[in-house]
């Protein structure tokens, strides 16, 4: 029930736009690769995107139960 109610409040979230930091040195790093290293470099960032994606998923989960807990915690 947990992961239905986070796929619900997903498109509320608005994920922030990528820094100044990264742009300044992705840009100039991705124009220097061939196609296929191109090709690595968004697959790469694509794992990266996953595992963020499940690690907030996780933290939501844990927060969710944690907020539950303290919920019944202050009712007793």
């Amino acid at each position: 029930m947990i992961d239905m109610i986070y796929n619900l409040r997903v498109g509320d979230i608005h994920s922030a736009e990528f820094s100044d930091e990264f742009n300044k040195l992705c840009i100039p790093f991705e124009n220097s690769l061939s196609e296929e290293q191109i090709e690595v470099f968004h697959k790469i960032l694509d794992c990266v995107s996953d595992t963020a994606t499940a690690e907030m998923r996780t933290a939501y989960k844990v927060g969710f139960k944690d907020g539950v807990q303290l919920i019944t915690e202050i009712e007793r």
